[in-house]
């Protein structure tokens, strides 16, 4: 009967050691996690109750990221996060250094923080266009919607012109065939999470197709003035260069009678 409560007692056991190790993979009932926001500042800590083997060191960690690691052997442990909580929401992890590890989770839940791509979309009337927004935060979006400033009802997908596609934390509305009537205004793509609702505001600004020449008619008429000019400056300065080619010629001549009426002078003289 000893050896078979001893044999128990040694099964008991490694089950304990079985379930400490087993916070590894998620919050362990043995560390009690919390945090404190005040004065712009937010305080995560982990307090490891009831440590099975020495602790050698900590480490914090934001998904695959490492923030902090220490060697000391506290079974305290915190980390400080400068800024709003909405900037910094997700999974964060303290890690103890034991053989083996163990494991503390804590989430920094925030309403849906939804950003456009763009701000200010355009497109030329004919086109597709896409407009895009994304949620960065925690916990991640469970259902988006589009919807315009006159519409009352949301953007049904496969309705008329319209296309989209949400995947997790993006979304992205299609509009084909766009419309410079119809299509020009403010779209709003709004998520939803387990905490609440966020929306961005893009704005679409559609052009005639027209309006792609421009650029193109405004570089041909700067080039044909630019050719016209050269060929008016040309123009007016060809009469000007015969007319000094025609007295360099008679310079000559000049010289010469000049020369020729010395000359008999000279001789006039000697006689």
């Amino acid at each position: 009967m000893a050896a078979g409560a001893e044999g128990l007692r040694g099964l008991l056991a490694l089950l304990v050691l079985g379930v400490l190790a087993a916070g590894g993979e998620g919050t362990s009932p043995d560390i009690q996690t919390g945090f404190s926001d005040s004065t712009g500042k937010l305080i995560l800590s982990c307090n490891l109750t009831d440590p099975y083997s020495a602790i050698e060191g900590h480490e914090w960690k934001h998904g695959d990221k490492i923030l902090q690691t220490d060697m000391e052997s506290s079974t305290f442990t915190s980390y400080i996060i400068e800024g709003k909580k909405e900037e910094h929401s997700g999974i964060y992890e303290c890690i103890y250094k034991t053989s083996p590890e163990i494991k503390g989770e804590m989430n920094i839940s925030v309403l849906p923080q939804v950003v456009a791509y763009k701000k200010s979309e355009h497109g030329n009337e004919g086109d597709t266009g896409v407009l895009t927004c994304k949620n960065p935060s925690f916990p991640p979006v469970s259902a988006w919607v589009w919807y315009r400033n006159d519409q009352e009802s949301i953007i049904v997908n496969g309705s008329g012109r319209y296309i989209i596609k949400s995947s997790g934390n993006k979304t992205e509305l299609r509009i084909l065939k766009l419309n410079i009537e119809e299509d020009t205004g403010d779209y709003h793509c709004s998520a939803i999470n387990s905490i609440g609702k966020g929306e961005a505001t893009v704005n679409l600004r559609v052009r005639s197709r027209l309006a792609a020449l421009w650029p193109f008619l405004g570089i041909v008429a700067e080039v044909l003035v630019l050719v016209t000019i050269i060929f008016i400056y040309e123009k007016r300065r060809k009469p000007d260069e015969v007319l000094d080619d025609d007295d360099g010629g008679s310079a000559p001549l000049k010289s010469n009678a000049t020369n020729h009426k010395d000359k008999n002078v000279r001789q006039r003289n000697a006689n």
